[in-house]
């Protein structure tokens, strides 16, 4: 399968694999944020477009074009090629400098990239039929309130994953008792009992517990039971687009 990306210019924004790490979770004590597999696991599950410059975001808190400044480091001249604002109200567009194509029934879901709190704006979600499309689109970030934000060369300010949106209307979700199924039950009861044992020999400082400090079922793709799940995975390893 392909995910075609056809740059509209020579030059357009680096697209890469999405990173797993996160400057607020390599701030935390033991970096214990990475603990959570299905965090790690989410930010990485797509492709980061980069700033190919910096650009600072000023808004009034105006409705209007002109109530929003973009300003950068770099060529100011450079700028309406990547960034503008044109839907007024704080929004501001950037450009991916792509042209993206997917096999029919897949889109493109874009987004910021996840779990990348930026404070004062925050990013517009769009799911693009990719599979039609004969003309780009934008990600857009909408500011929160009046004030700047600054996003840096280099920092991703779009995030795109693929989704085969239409068979979502094939599913039909079914809400059932637990109860309803026993051998769930049986492996739901063993985690349950697991957690509440570990967590009152941590809490008393039991020493294997304290060593352990967490419990790594999930981590190990592994049921409280003992079994192994066979599709487990703990890393994300997306290819690189290459030139062709």
């Amino acid at each position: 399968m392909h995910l075609d990306c056809y740059k509209i210019y020579d030059v357009a924004p680096d697209l890469v694999p999405a990173r797993s790490n996160r400057d607020w979770m390599d701030a935390f004590t033991d970096r214990h944020p990475y603990r959570c597999l299905p965090l790690t696991m989410a930010n990485s599950t797509g492709w980061e477009l980069l700033c190919p410059m910096d650009i600072k975001i000023k808004w009034n808190g105006g409705p209007r074009n002109e109530d929003i400044q973009l300003l950068t480091r770099g060529d100011p001249k450079a700028i309406s090629s990547f960034a503008d604002a044109h839907f007024m109200r704080g929004i501001v567009t950037f450009h991916t400098g792509h042209l993206f194509r997917t096999p029919p029934g897949w889109g493109v879901w874009v987004t910021g990239a996840p779990n990348w709190p930026k404070d004062g704006i925050y990013p517009l979600t769009g799911l693009v039929e990719t599979d039609w499309l004969p003309f780009p689109f934008t990600m857009n970030w909408q500011m929160t309130r009046p004030g700047e934000v600054v996003f840096e060369k280099g920092e991703p300010f779009a995030f795109i994953t693929l989704m085969e949106h239409k068979k979502l209307e094939e599913v039909q979700p079914e809400r059932k008792l637990l109860r309803s199924n026993e051998e769930l039950v049986k492996e739901y009861t063993a985690w349950s009992e697991s957690r509440a044992d570990f967590n009152t020999r941590l809490k008393s400082g039991e020493e294997n517990a304290m060593k352990e400090r967490w419990q790594r079922h999930y981590m190990k793709g592994q049921k409280p039971t003992g079994d192994k799940a066979d599709s487990h995975q703990t890393k994300r390893r997306l290819k690189p687009p290459k030139d062709v």
